[in-house]
């Protein structure tokens, strides 16, 4: 994990450890448990993926902070107000299953494998730090190490400006009209 005062950070091929020692551990896991549990009743098995990240996720959340989740989820209404629909189930038992009010607002993307199968910037960041709640295929997860992978091979490094601020270098020795592809196959 990076510090509070970050430069850049090159992509690395090790793994990732998902979990971060954070002082209100016990709390948090609760409430990541509570989010993968309303979303597996309420997606049932289209729920393909569900991960957060951001701040939340890198343990640095203040008092402004939401929680940023990525759901993958297999046929998707077409409208995206029904999609929102769905999601509202969603949250609406995240609560009851916490036996109280939510801590901070979520910030969900509610998309399809197809979606992110064609890539999705986005997916830069959860590189980096997702936390995955629910990938039973591995699909997320799968998709995360070839872009990890393919960002270490470019010489990508996310460039940290100040607090939770940065910008991603994709290609530092990049030459104009140069073209290259992000997303692996």
């Amino acid at each position: 994990m990076a510090s509070k005062n970050r430069g850049t950070e090159r992509i690395s091929e090790a793994p990732r450890v998902p979990l971060r020692v954070h002082p209100e551990g016990r709390s948090r896991m609760r409430l990541l448990n509570a989010i993968r549990d309303a979303a597996v009743a309420g997606y049932g098995a289209r729920l393909v993926s569900l991960a957060v990240f951001g701040s939340y996720a890198r343990g640095t959340d203040g008092p402004g902070s939401d929680i940023d989740l990525l759901a993958v989820v297999n046929q998707l209404p077409a409208q995206r107000w029904d999609r929102w629909a769905e999601w509202d189930k969603v949250e609406a038992e995240i609560p009851k299953r916490l036996n109280g009010a939510v801590p901070l607002p979520l910030a969900p993307i509610v998309t399809s494998p197809e979606a992110i199968t064609a890539g999705s910037l986005i997916l830069l960041d959860l590189t980096e730090d997702a936390i995955l709640l629910h990938d039973p295929s591995g699909f997320l997860a799968g998709r995360l190490t070839r872009l990890r992978n393919r960002l270490h091979e470019l010489g990508a490094r996310r460039v940290w400006l100040d607090g939770d601020r940065w910008y991603w270098d994709l290609k530092p020795d990049y030459r104009p009209g140069e073209v290259f592809e992000l997303w692996p196959e």
